[in-house]
């Protein structure tokens, strides 16, 4: 399972041009309710063997995108 903290200039690399279903989790460090969504995620991940790939936005360090992908509350998954 590969799961990678992304940027917003690696969004386009690491999501849009993957080849494989991505799932994106746009979190932060002080949320609670994404700390207990993350391991079940990287779980889902690592049983579906390398058919999908997670990564994680992390939404204080990376504002521009989760202004264009118009997040509003946290977490919030997105599948690309």
């Amino acid at each position: 399972m590969a799961t990678t903290k992304i940027t917003d200039e690696s969004f386009e690399t690491d999501v849009l041009k993957s080849g494989a279903p991505v799932l994106v989790d746009f979190w932060a460090e002080w949320c609670g309710p994404c700390k207990q969504l993350g391991p079940a995620l990287e779980k889902a991940v690592k049983d579906a063997r390398g058919a999908v790939k997670l990564v994680k936005i992390d939404v204080d360090k990376n504002q521009e995108l989760a202004a264009q992908m118009r997040i509003q509350s946290i977490p919030a998954v997105y599948a690309f």
